[in-house]
């Protein structure tokens, strides 16, 4: 065999798990269809809707909230050209320090489509239709996923289009409809309204967020509709849209199976990710993935029916969040060296990039309520925070959950400023299987965000809160 381990993707969790392999000495090769590293997160997802949230965050707060801290502004606009030209910059940035990463620890890297022709060779076909062989005992399926198409939705990439062209528009649009109201439709919604585009949200559900805690949701939906000024339409079920010229109709059936229809200059259709599979040749060694999903079926060990071939990230079970990919590809890459890792799923945190942030980990209140377990809960809110009313973000709340009998965090769920950060402390608390007490009794820095995490811990800890 040419190489111990053969990585076919390279987004988070393909190019963490070829570094974590190299790193056991496992000499090993990454097949990468696209010319840059990083796959979906690094390129179209993740790092450039960040850059631009980034951006608009800015926008937003020098054109509605600098007055309040004495600084006044004249004339100001927002160039959109200059705004993608430096996301740009940021993802050039971040691949080149994959493909730094790679060179690092000797990864080889082959540009095109992988394909299986067995359990151990794979077909590297080129972009001019030339094709390669190599071997290796070990290979890791990280292809990712794409956006979910819709049969009655056609999507033109000009005016009805995906979260992937949504982040090179050219202008502001005056107004966005998204179809969605999950993480990406929100975020990408809320770069455009910080802007000054109307935004009307469009969801199946009866609430936005709907994977994550309740009240979070409920929170969420209050706060962009207050600070930018964004619509939501819930329990709507979109039945098509069409496209003339620069004018968007978007038609669906409301909660009460009304016609109903919507007109913008641009639609994003958010509606969620399917597995990539495409062109891996799964056939050829008896890999049939799942219906629903397209998913890759694999065992508690992320291991195919197929020995030797493993498969993780967004094309398996489980969220699709880059950081789940990466733990996913650290954890095959140490049980092909034949080390124990270990995953706990039920503390993976989920993030929203809206602003206020969201950020969860554990158990919803709606879960602990199906399963009948008994448990407390404790909320501070951020408008009794210090730190908070000193930086103007007093919107939002957390929540602590944790066991009726035994005071063990079960769930932590907030909204509120840097809570994308704020969230990895009750991870760590979860991971080592801490109460809501030991939160409490742990002496956080005066005046700082996380003091909100002590107080909602006190909360539930016999309702023992000192500032609310």
């Amino acid at each position: 065999m040419q190489y111990d381990v053969i990585v076919i993707g390279s987004g988070p969790g393909g190019y963490v798990a070829a570094i974590r392999c190299a790193q056991l000495g496992l000499k090993t090769a990454v097949i990468e269809k696209y010319s840059t590293f990083g796959g979906t997160c690094l390129n179209v997802g993740c790092i450039p809707s960040k850059a631009l949230l980034d951006t608009s965050e800015h926008y937003h707060n020098a054109a509605h909230a600098f007055g309040t801290h004495g600084i006044s502004l004249s004339n100001l606009k927002i160039d959109v050209k200059k705004m993608i030209e430096r996301k740009d910059d940021v993802i050039a940035q971040n691949t080149a320090g994959i493909t730094y990463l790679f060179k690092k620890n000797k990864i080889d890297s082959y540009e095109g489509v992988g394909s299986f022709v067995n359990k151990n060779t794979i077909k590297i076909t080129k972009k001019d239709g030339a094709t390669e062989e190599i071997t290796g005992k070990n290979v890791i399926i990280a292809t990712g996923s794409k956006p979910t198409a819709l049969p009655f939705l056609p999507i033109d990439k000009q005016r009805i289009i995906t979260s992937t062209e949504a982040l090179n528009l050219t202008e502001v649009p005056k107004h966005l409809i998204v179809i969605g109201g999950g993480v990406i439709g929100l975020e990408l919604g809320s770069v455009y309204a910080r802007l000054g585009a109307k935004v009307s949200v469009i969801e199946y559900a009866k609430s936005i967020i709907s994977t994550m805690d309740g009240g979070l949701g409920k929170e969420l939906q209050r706060v962009l509709k207050k600070s930018l000024g964004m619509e939501f339409f819930l329990g709507h079920k979109v039945t098509g849209a069409t496209a003339k010229g620069k004018k968007v109709t978007v038609t669906a059936e409301d909660s009460k199976g009304q016609a109903v229809s919507f007109e913008g200059d641009y639609c994003i259709v958010s509606v969620g990710r399917v597995a990539y599979t495409k062109d891996l040749g799964l056939e050829n060694i008896g890999i049939t993935p799942e219906e629903r999903g397209n998913k890759i079926p694999v065992n508690d060990h992320l291991e195919t029916a197929v020995e030797g071939v493993y498969a993780i990230g967004d094309v398996v079970k489980g969220a699709m969040l880059a950081h789940k990919a990466e733990d996913e590809g650290t954890y095959v890459a140490e049980r092909i060296a034949g080390q124990k890792p270990h995953i706990d799923y039920n503390l993976i945190p989920g993030v929203v990039y809206t602003w206020p942030e969201v950020a969860s980990v554990g158990q919803t209140e709606e879960q602990l309520k199906e399963a009948g377990k008994k448990y407390k809960s404790g909320s501070f809110s951020f408008k009794a925070s210090g730190r908070a009313k000193a930086s103007g973000d007093t919107d939002g709340f957390i929540k602590v959950l944790a066991d009726a009998d035994t005071d063990e965090v079960l769930g932590v769920h907030m909204i509120g400023p840097r809570a994308a950060d704020m969230i990895a402390e009750a991870v760590v608390a979860m991971e080592y299987r801490a109460s809501a007490e030991d939160i409490g009794r742990i002496c956080h820095a005066h005046p700082t965000f996380t003091e909100a995490l002590k107080e909602a811990a006190l909360a539930a800890t016999a309702n023992r809160a000192i500032h609310a």
